[in-house]
């Protein structure tokens, strides 16, 4: 998952931009030329922006292009693309997604992103192959398949959302955020490790929308749980949420060799998201980590940095209109 969500296209200043796009066969060859890196020469951070540029364009020529990254070398890109096909949330990419979870060989961390997207498309048809990866030997996959057939199963009892599931995050979350109000109260729900995971999630998303400097500070204490999917749902919510109170603790995540990858590489992207000018050199220091999906991640948060601290009006590379 990424905190590269909150740089999507916003609403174009003119609303047929984005229906030329569509429409167009070069904004496709384009895309897919450097989504897929075709030439040995494309950054990861502009692969990174030629797919969220496919998933503001939102159909299934943008999900059979994003399909093929698959094969890319980098588990961080193709676990980036696991999280935008459920952030599209169209049921043709579940045979996709279906195949990255079936595919013991990939990296965890892609397999529990897929899982997710799953739970994120919330389609029955893929409660099947969910239950039966409970028991996966990769806990953070099997944790995820929980909260995913949770989801499922929430979506479809309460399909009215309550007032308090709208938030100002255009994300689909992997749990809805809870009704409850007090801090107190949703941190001791997201604190117990006696709770279902789903509870303490949703507990989680809450204590999101309230975004008070008390909630990040709760939200902090949730980095000692001993789930590394736990704790890395924590640093992407701290970078969806950008509050400057949430750098310490997202910095001794990063800076912490033996956190999980998962974990750390999540920290490196809220970062990045954040981008208050203490974060540049932290983030440059680790672009060359041993561990290469942090590396990866540390120069994707320098671009997004570079994003949030310029004038650019969005995150993407759509061809230009004649």
């Amino acid at each position: 998952m990424s905190n590269l969500q909150h740089l999507a296209i916003p609403e174009p200043e003119s609303p047929s931009a984005l229906d030329k796009a569509r429409e167009n066969p070069e904004t496709y060859r384009l895309l897919e030329e450097v989504l897929l890196n075709k030439s040995g020469k494309v950054q990861l951070h502009d692969q990174f922006r030629a797919l969220f540029t496919l998933k503001c364009l939102g159909n299934e020529k943008s999900i059979d292009i994003i399909a093929k990254g698959f094969c890319d070398p980098s588990a961080l890109l193709r676990h980036e693309l696991a999280y935008v096909l459920g952030q599209m949330g169209n049921p043709y990419a579940l045979p996709e997604l279906t195949k990255i979870l079936e595919t013991k060989e990939e990296d965890p961390m892609v397999r529990h992103e897929a899982a997710e997207a799953m739970g994120a498309i919330s389609d029955t048809a893929a409660l099947g192959i969910l239950e039966s990866y409970l028991s996966d030997p990769e806990k953070a996959v099997a944790e995820t398949c929980e909260l995913a057939i949770a989801k499922i199963k929430y979506d479809q009892e309460k399909r009215a959302q309550s007032a308090r599931s709208q938030s100002a995050y255009t994300s689909v979350d992997p749990a809805p955020p809870s009704d409850e109000d007090s801090i107190e109260k949703l941190k001791e729900i997201y604190l117990n490790p006696k709770q279902h995971l789903f509870e303490r999630y949703r507990a989680m998303f809450a204590l999101r929308n309230i975004g008070t400097t008390e909630a990040v500070l709760a939200l902090a204490e949730g980095f000692k749980d001993e789930s590394a999917l736990f704790r890395h749902e924590i640093a992407f919510v701290y970078g969806q949420m950008q509050h400057p109170d949430s750098v310490p603790a997202l910095v001794k995540v990063l800076t912490d060799a033996s956190e999980a990858p998962m974990v750390r590489h999540e920290a490196a992207e809220a970062l990045g998201s954040i981008a208050t000018p203490e974060v540049l050199p932290i983030l440059q220091s680790f672009k060359e980590d041993n561990v290469q999906v942090v590396a990866d991640s540390c120069n994707v948060a320098l671009d997004m940095y570079e994003y949030e601290n310029s004038d650019q009006f969005q995150y993407t590379i759509l061809p230009k209109s004649d």
